[in-house]
This record gives C-alpha cells, sequence and structure tokens, in this order.
C-alpha cells in the first residue's frame, strides 16, 4: 500500500503573508484538544470535585503545558545537540519537534498548578483527565500517519505500507496507527471499563501510566528509532522505550499506593 497524502490539507489566504498552509497534524492536535474537553466535561458527575467550568478553564493550562513541555522535551530528550549549535531552536515549534514524554511532564505541572487553584486533590484532576486523554492520543498519531511522519520497521506483511517521505521507498509497518489503536482506542476503552467500578484515587492515574508506558514499549518495537539518535541500547531499545519504562514503574506504585491506602480506609 502506498501512502501518498499530501502532509498539507489545505491552504488559507493571509493578508501580506499569501497562502498559509494548514497541515494534517496541526488539525489532528485541534481536534485532539476539543476531543479530551468535549470527553471531560461529559463524564463530570456531581460526586466529582470538578465543574465543567473547571475544566473549560483546564483547557489553557493543559494545552500551554503541553506544548510547552512537549518541546523542551524533545530538544532535551532528542534534540540536545541541535540545542548546543543553535539554543533559538528551541523556541521554533513550527519548524516541528514536540516529544509525549515533554508534554506529559508539562501537563502535570499543569495539573498541579490548576489543582492549586481550585484548591482540589492533584489526583482527583488526574484522574479524571486520565479518562479523556487517550482520545488525543490517538488523534495525534493518526496526524502523524497523515503527515508521513515516525515511519515504521520494514516490513513484507500485507499492509506494509510506503511512505512518501521514506527515501527508501521500503514497505513499513504502518506504525502510527499501531500507536493510535493502542494508546489511543485501547487505552481508552480499558480506562473508561475501570472507571465504572469503584476505585482508589490515583488508581485511574496509575493505570493510565502503566498501561500507556507499556503499549509504547510494545509499539515502538514496529517503528524506526529517530534517525539522528538511533537505537540506546544493544541495537533494539530505543529512547522512547528508555523514556516508558519510568512510566510504568510510577504507574506501578501509584496502583500499590491507591490499593494500600484502599485497604487501610476500610479496616
Amino acid at each position: 500500500m502506498i501512502v501518498n497524502i499530501d502532509p498539507v490539507a489545505f491552504y488559507i489566504p493571509i493578508p501580506l503573508i499569501g497562502w498559509w498552509p494548514i497541515h494534517w497534524y496541526g488539525i489532528t492536535w485541534l481536534l485532539a484538544i476539543f476531543g479530551i474537553l468535549w470527553y471531560s466535561k461529559k463524564i463530570v458527575t456531581e460526586k466529582n470535585p470538578l465543574k465543567e467550568n473547571d475544566v473549560e478553564d483546564f483547557l489553557f493550562y493543559g494545552v500551554l503545558g503541553a506544548i510547552i513541555g512537549g518541546r523542551l522535551g524533545y530538544m532535551f530528550f532528542y534534540g540536545t545537540n541541535q540545542l548546543l549549535i543553535d539554543p533559538l531552536s528551541i523556541i521554533r515549534v513550527w519548524e516541528g519537534g514536540l516529544s509525549f514524554h515533554g508534554g506529559f511532564l508539562g501537563v502535570l505541572t499543569s495539573f498541579f498548578i490548576f489543582s492549586k487553584k481550585l484548591k482540589i486533590n492533584f489526583f482527583d484532576l488526574a484522574d479524571h483527565i486520565a479518562l479523556a486523554f487517550p482520545i488525543g492520543l490517538g488523534l495525534v498519531r493518526i496526524g502523524n500517519f497523515l503527515g508521513g511522519e515516525l515511519i515504521g520497521r520494514p516490513t513484507d506483511l500485507p499492509w506494509g505500507t510506503i511512505f512518501w517521505s521514506d527515501s527508501l521507498q521500503l514497505a513499513r509497518h504502518p506504525s502510527q496507527l499501531y500507536q493510535a489503536f493502542f494508546e489511543g482506542l485501547v487505552l481508552f476503552v480499558i480506562l473508561n471499563w475501570l472507571s465504572k467500578k469503584p476505585r482508589p484515587r490515583m488508581f485511574i492515574s496509575g493505570m493510565f501510566l502503566t498501561l500507556y508506558g507499556s503499549f509504547r514499549i510494545f509499539t515502538e518495537s514496529f517503528r524506526m528509532p529517530d534517525a539522528h539518535i538511533g537505537f540506546d541500547f544493544l541495537d533494539i531499545i530505543t529512547r522512547g522505550q528508555l523514556l516508558s519504562i519510568p512510566m510504568v514503574l510510577a504507574g506501578l506504585i501509584l496502583i500499590f499506593l491507591s490499593k494500600k491506602k484502599e485497604n487501610e480506609t476500610v479496616s
């Protein structure tokens, strides 16, 4: 299968500048933001300390944290050489380069700031937003696919895909769609199924970290490592996999602490 999709969805006219390109990646980011907002508001209940207006207000903090953290994370995790050569490249977000792990740290920071502002528990906010977060993750991965970004490793499977952006024009795993499926749909279904049952505070956040990290480690095995980095360990472990291991460990710790606290409360 040959994917020859133009990464630019369409152009809009801007006075004094000309025709400005609107990329599929940007469109999926926008859909991701509003998808998370819509679902976060939809699942607000009377028992939840969050209100619909609070979710709307959080959008600003969350998006800002994701973009700033994503850019800083990319430069420090994946682009240190570029940063040393050209320090100002850190602000040129329009050139591309956002890291999920950096963006996630940025979102956690926004969680902390916003929970202090509302005077609610950090994990009440985190547990709530975690249920909607996979919507955004899945949509952005689809954007990666449409943009021919983060291409997969060569394969001879029937669904091997040839991307316009691949200079070698090899059939490759559509790893972006694997990630959209596991990090988006599967993660969303599991977390929301678990949320239907009584659960202690921190549990959903812990499951999110554990499952996302595990899915990321798995799907990265079908994705090409970043060309300027290559493999980090034994020619099989990528930077994304290494960064996901602490997420799994942190998630397991949160699950353990949530269950322990639940048992102490019951006793």
